[in-house]
């Protein structure tokens, strides 16, 4: 007999926009809604807009939101009767999906069996090939010794990929060519994956060239019923994370589309799943598709899904957990039109998309899009979580149509403060082989050079609008502005913009005109307007606007979906010093804590000899020497908090030939 479990107040486990993404879902059913939060996040939207909300502990994960006896007592205090474990952090952890349970809470998910089952990469692979799923050939075996793997990479064969077997978002994995880099790369994956699942153990496969990644979302009912809502395609990545997907798949036909469909509804009903899940297969240039593994609950990706369905995917979750059946059938499912969502990460493109944190001064999001995100403007950006802080989703009737409307959004998107793959994401849409849906997973790698290219024209435009608000808006100008005095007199400025010092010659032509010469360009600017954070301007015949907040010497600047922290330094003695160089000082190239000392005082290292290695946002990143030479200082130990371009080594230069003495 098949029992309901209903419930009235829902505690989300979890933070930022997944938390008000469950939240705007359950309101809209009537239910009630509790928060959780860390000290970090005591201030969030989500906390605000809750109908409760509990304080769990300190900022790092392991004393909040991983810590099952905290939210577990979380919904003892408030009365709360179910959970929503959102996506990462505890989303499959079967411990507390078990731990929900004993406590007589709903869990909002599949059940502790079915993600013990799917969410060990080596088990289910195991139960998928019992099943006829076809799956990737390599090794899931229990011996986890470096020579038997050493052994499997060689009878796999190269090129071969290593993975965590308990987590995902690319974290333990490793691509190897060839055998000479294998077991320095199973050690830096077992490293990863011991930091961020707390399981050190992996599982080798065939690497697949330039496969599309396609991923099947699945529902199933405690009653029996299962059903798919298509394919999305996640082929664009960098270092194996998401960066944009959408639905459908551009390569993915209607006969394919139902024949991984049925394959992945016979898998959840062979384990007798319940609630949102999905299956990812990788797809080959021929058409032939395997899989890879399951996510047991919710996906990130999963607004794309809403989009061309038309159905709500929390609002199916809720239901199912509730015991009510499935309300749609498979025959009832429809796809209309196309979605694709970009995810806006706090990082930089630039540096090997390194994770970024700090206070972000100015944030607006774009009208007329669906925008998911948990910020607001002078909020901050911890060091202690995943670097995405939202997802914009477009929805047109064609491919072309989202794609359009999808960049028309990014440019539109305002993020000051804190450095984000905005611009990258932008270029990402705009490149032919994307606009064509020719992107494969190779797609990053392959293109990257044109993907991360700099604009001249835009930053010379942007450098010299940025010395006509430096000029406008300083206060000692004030009298300047107003007057109908030309002033002639060139004034030269002196700024930082992304680690370059740029210099302009600004002469004030009066009415508030500029004659701005920026090498060997001079622009005709003419500030028509200035209200609150957005100026209207003339720039060599063409008007048009940019965002832009000032603190004190400080001009953050958004133009053309692109934004620039420009530092002015025309009164200062000397420009500030870069983050690294030929000082021998080793700065911290981000928020994070050390979790590898690789040298001692003394030592003698090499320039690009790794020196300490920083975990941020669940990334482990290695910090090398910027000089040859002695090691004259360790300014950090292990499990040290440090700051971003705070001085964690210092390296005394010698000569090459000591060095190799």
């Amino acid at each position: 007999m098949t029992t309901t479990t209903p419930f009235q107040k829902i505690l989300i486990a979890n933070r930022g926009e997944i938390a008000l993404r469950v939240m705007r879902t359950a309101k809209t059913m009537g239910y009630r809604t509790v928060a959780v939060f860390s000290s970090a996040d005591r201030l969030s939207r989500h906390v605000r807009e809750a109908d409760q909300a509990v304080y769990i502990g300190e900022a790092l994960p392991a004393q909040s939101y991983l810590n099952i006896p905290a939210i577990i007592e979380a919904a003892r205090r408030s009365g709360a009767d179910a959970v929503h474990p959102g996506y990462g952090f505890l989303a499959e952890n079967e411990d507390f999906a078990q731990a929900c349970r004993d406590a007589g809470l709903v869990f909002i998910g599949p059940s502790p069996e079915a993600i013990i089952a799917m969410g060990n990469k080596a088990g289910a692979k195991k139960l998928m090939m019992e099943a006829g799923v076809p799956c990737i050939p390599g090794y899931q075996g229990d011996d986890q010794s470096e020579e038997r793997l050493r052994v499997e990479a060689e009878k796999t064969g190269y090129p071969v990929m290593i993975k965590a077997t308990a987590g995902g978002g690319g974290r333990g994995m490793r691509l190897v060519t060839k055998s000479a880099d294998f077991v320095d790369a199973l050690r830096s994956a077992k490293s990863e994956a011991q930091s961020a699942f707390g399981n050190p153990e992996v599982i080798l496969e065939r690497a697949i060239i330039k496969p599309r990644h396609i991923e099947i979302q699945v529902f199933a009912d405690r009653h029996g019923n299962a059903i798919h809502l298509g394919e999305r395609d996640c082929s664009v990545q960098r270092r194996h994370q998401k960066v944009v997907e959408e639905a459908p798949s551009p390569v993915v036909d209607a006969d394919l589309r139902a024949r991984m469909g049925a394959t992945a509804v016979a898998a959840v009903k062979a384990i007798r799943y319940e609630g949102a899940g999905t299956l990812e297969f990788l797809l080959d240039a021929d058409g032939n598709f395997f899989f890879m593994e399951m996510n047991t609950r919710l996906q990130v990706e999963h607004p794309v899904t809403e989009s061309i369905t038309g159905l709500d995917l929390v609002e199916l979750q809720l239901r199912v957990a509730s015991g009510e059946s499935l309300p749609v059938r498979q025959e009832d499912v429809r796809f209309q039109g196309h979605s694709i969502e970009v995810r806006l990460c706090a990082e930089d493109a630039t540096q090997s998309f390194m994770p970024q944190s700090g206070l972000m001064s100015l944030w607006q999001m774009p009208d007329g899009i669906r925008a998911e995100h948990g910020l607001e403007s002078g909020a901050e950006i911890s060091p202690y979580y995943d670097s995405m802080i939202a997802k914009l989703i477009s929805y047109g009737s064609s491919r072309d149509e989202a794609r359009r409307k999808l960049l028309a959004a990014l440019e539109d998107t305002v993020a000051l403060g804190v450095k984000t793959n905005q611009q990258f994401l932008a270029s990402c849409l705009r490149h032919p082989v994307f606009a064509a849906g020719g992107a494969t997973t190779a797609f990053i790698g392959e293109h990257s050079a044109e993907l991360l290219q700099a604009d001249a024209d835009r930053d010379a435009r942007a450098h010299a609008l940025a010395a006509a608000l430096l000029y406008a808006t300083a206060s000692e100008s004030a009298s300047v502005r107003t007057s109908n005095i030309a002033h002639r007199l060139p004034i030269a400025f002196r700024f930082e913009a992304e680690a370059t010092e740029c210099v302009a010659s600004l002469t004030n032509l009066g009415d508030t005109g500029y004659s701005v010469e920026v090498g060997e360009r001079i622009f005709d600017l003419q500030i028509l307007a200035i209200d609150v954070n957005r100026a209207r301007f003339s720039c060599n015949r063409i008007v048009e606007s940019a965002v832009f907040t000032r603190a004190g010497s400080q001009l953050l600047l958004q133009y053309r979906g692109s934004s620039y922290r420009i530092q002015d330094l025309t009164r200062a003695a000397q420009a500030r010093q870069g983050n690294g160089g030929g000082d021998g000082k080793i700065r911290a190239a981000m928020n994070g804590r050390v979790v590898a000392v690789h040298v001692a005082a003394g030592d003698l290292v090499k320039a690009g000899q790794p020196v300490i290695t920083l975990d941020a946002m669940k990334m482990e990143h290695v910090h090398a020497a910027t000089v040859t030479g002695r090691v004259k200082a360790l300014n950090a130990g292990m499990g040290d908090q440090v700051s971003a371009y705070r001085v964690i080594a210092e390296i005394e230069p010698v000569e090459p030939a000591v060095a190799n003495a």
